[in-house]
């Protein structure tokens, strides 16, 4: 119920085009609390945070990005922005070009829950992407699914070709996790971690992953 009522406030926030301005407090917020936590002693390599279809048109999307990096005093590379396939693949062209910018301010890239839009595989070669996440609905059953294996087998020897890294979203449980990373998929994102927690409460997740798994607190994104 939650879920259904954050995706109709989006939808409409889409439509009147109040989006933009809540990307903008987003995109901010996030650099800002990635560098309350490394004040904190708390190391995040990188905040994750979407673009909406409406920011992805903004005329001024490059400099709200360099303002909020410059504004937390953040490396670039720490800071990764995601987009679905559909407003990326609208105009596929013009989306080169902008990500191609995007990518010299130093910013990571990724498309977030692939495999549900209209990618074109010509296109996609030319995008200057740093990682596709797979959608969860493709993780859904796994490992018995035999679609779904078969999905996320083919997106990740793709990817490898592609030298894109590999994000799985959704995992929910142990099964699922052996067999991503069974298949060479080694960052997974899900309520097998946690689920969705406050600011104020991440150092304790934090300190609990990194104890329980070693690898994740180096390695693994945070998503606003």
């Amino acid at each position: 119920m939650a879920w259904c009522r954050l995706t109709r406030f989006i939808g409409l926030a889409e439509e009147t085009g109040l989006i933009k301005s809540i990307g903008e407090w987003v995109l901010r917020e996030a650099c800002q609390q990635l560098a309350r936590w490394q004040q904190q002693g708390i190391w995040v390599p990188r905040v994750a945070v979407n673009l909406s279809a409406r920011q992805f048109e903004d005329l001024a999307l490059l400099q709200h990005i360099h303002d909020a990096l410059a504004a937390a005093d953040l490396e670039p590379q720490r800071l990764e922005l995601e987009m679905t396939e559909s407003p990326v693949m609208q105009n596929p062209t013009e989306a080169v070009r902008l990500l191609t910018e995007l990518k010299s301010l130093g910013v990571c890239l990724s498309i977030d829950d692939f495999g549900t839009g209209y990618s074109s595989l010509s296109y996609l070669k030319r995008f200057p992407l740093n990682t596709l996440k797979i959608d969860r609905s493709f993780v859904d059953g796994l490992p018995h699914d035999e679609d779904n294996a078969a999905i996320a087998e083919a997106i990740l020897a793709m990817s490898r070709k592609l030298k894109f890294a590999v994000v799985a979203e959704g995992v929910e449980t142990a099964e699922q996790a052996d067999f991503l990373q069974s298949k060479g998929c080694h960052m997974l994102q899900g309520y097998l971690f946690s689920k969705p927690v406050p600011a104020e409460a991440f150092a304790a997740v934090y300190a609990r992953l990194a104890a329980a798994v070693p690898s994740v607190a180096p390695t693994g994104l945070l998503e606003r």
